[in-house]
């Protein structure tokens, strides 16, 4: 149990699970959705609940996002379940992963014919869309909040009751199209499935899951305050059950200190001088790939909760993240053969993954304005929230002035929910954070040479 709670953060959490899965055994309602923050055992519920139907004879569907969500989905549930028929529903071209080709149970087709006789089947919204026959009794939507509407109307026809589950927090439903039309439109497709959901079923019961079992203590109020401030949530670990440390010595540079600061107190801000850059900033680009080798070369281990005896951080542990492709090409390519095994990706693509460590390019590092895609709180949600003991975030000074310049000027819409909180305010929360934890550099550091 933490110190000062009077419920321990597992029994806090069980007893919202368990609230969930009543109502879906009650049948009382067509639908069910589960808000979650990061790392709270969003997947867990998915793959408990289908094995709970699964178990009382209730065949159902999953429906994901990605071909990464489905098979991370299907090794889960096989693990958890492995006398489980499951099929995983694919295009014709799809080369099943080594995590779908390692269960015996496991089959694949392009048409939900070629599945007959599974308990669960499993594909992405895209490819249930395609799907013109057949109707289930339950169906499990993951990243819920990440599903337009639009993609939830073609698959509705599928099922007659269904679990919502997704992270309001981050990254919305996006498109390449001007959307402007539809907006403020009961049925506008840019809304979230939950979104539209909620919008023509208020009554549906909404649960909540209280406690993130991946961000360590020293972020989850950190994260909760800055992206879920009327909902919340806490750390299921204490300040003592995890713990990040180096066996090699450092240079004594800059680059140590700033991963010095990060193992102690969980975040640092490495600071370049103020500066307007292209976006794909060379100097930038060479600090994420320094502190990402500077972890690598000091020998990390994390103790937690997980490993009491310490395991080492090894490169698939740690992440790089960045608002755009070009600035994770930079990246990828300052690391060189010495980062490899190093993950490098946008925030879209790291959203739902989780490392030891974390290095984040701020998405308003060097720019000239704040526009409504950096300021997105959903991206710099995804970026603070990917890590388990420490997270550095990378951003050239100034970009207090940067947001005091660009006050949000976007329209109020009638028939619009205003989005809580905006990105305006969620971005001075996390720089207020990070200003008493910041190292700043000079040019010409090792970082940028």
């Amino acid at each position: 149990m933490l110190a000062g709670l009077a419920v321990p953060p597992a029994v806090e959490a069980e007893r919202v699970v368990t609230a969930v899965l009543a109502d879906l055994r009650s049948g009382a309602h067509r639908g069910v959705v589960v808000d979650s923050p990061p790392g709270a055992g969003k997947s867990t519920l998915v793959v408990r609940a289908a094995v709970e139907l699964a178990a009382a004879g209730e065949p159902l569907i999953i429906i994901a996002q990605t071909n990464e969500q489905v098979d991370d989905l299907i090794d889960r549930l096989a693990r958890k379940a492995p006398e489980l028929p499951i099929g995983r529903l694919s295009a014709t071209d799809y080369q099943p992963s080594e995590r779908v080709e390692g269960h015996n149970l496991v089959r694949v087709a392009a048409k939900v014919a070629g599945l007959a006789g599974s308990a669960v089947i499993i594909g992405t919204a895209a490819k249930w869309a395609t799907v013109g026959e057949g109707v289930w009794p339950w169906a499990i939507v993951d990243e819920a909040y990440q599903m337009r509407s639009d993609a939830l109307l073609r698959v509705a026809g599928r099922f007659e009751r269904a679990l919502f589950v997704g992270d309001p927090g981050q990254l919305d439903p996006f498109s390449t199209v001007e959307t402007a039309r539809w907006t403020g439109l009961t049925w506008d497709p840019m809304q979230s499935a939950v979104a539209t959901l909620l919008r023509h079923n208020p009554e549906l019961p909404v649960h909540r899951l209280p406690v993130s079992w991946r961000l360590p203590a020293t972020a989850a109020p950190v994260v909760a305050e800055a992206f879920y401030p009327f909902t919340g949530f806490r750390a299921g670990t204490g300040p003592a059950d995890r713990a990040l440390s180096f066996t090699e010595p450092g240079a004594g540079d800059q680059l140590d200190a700033t991963v010095e600061l990060a193992a102690a107190s969980g975040w640092a801000l490495y600071e370049l001088p103020a500066r307007h850059t292209p976006r794909t900033d060379g100097e930038a680009a060479a600090a994420c790939a320094a502190l990402a080798e500077r972890v690598l070369r000091r020998g990390a281990v994390a103790v937690s909760e997980q490993a009491p005896d310490g395991a080492p951080v090894t490169a698939d542990r740690i992440a790089i993240g960045a608002a755009h492709r070009d600035q994770v090409a930079a990246i990828r390519a300052r690391l060189g053969e010495a980062g490899a095994g190093i993950t490098v990706d946008t925030a879209n693509r790291l959203q739902g993954r989780e490392y030891d460590v974390t290095i984040v390019l701020h998405p308003l590092s060097g720019r000239r304005d704040a526009t409504a895609f950096h300021l997105e709180s959903g991206r710099l949600c995804v970026l603070a929230s990917r890590h388990r003991h420490g997270c550095v975030v990378v951003a050239r000074a100034g970009i207090a002035e940067l947001l005091d310049a660009h006050p949000s000027t976007e329209r109020v819409h009638l028939d619009v929910p205003v989005k809580f909180p905006d990105g305006w305010a969620a971005n001075q929360a996390m720089l207020t954070h990070l200003a008493a934890r910041r190292v700043a550099t000079t040019a010409g550091s090792p970082a940028g040479c």
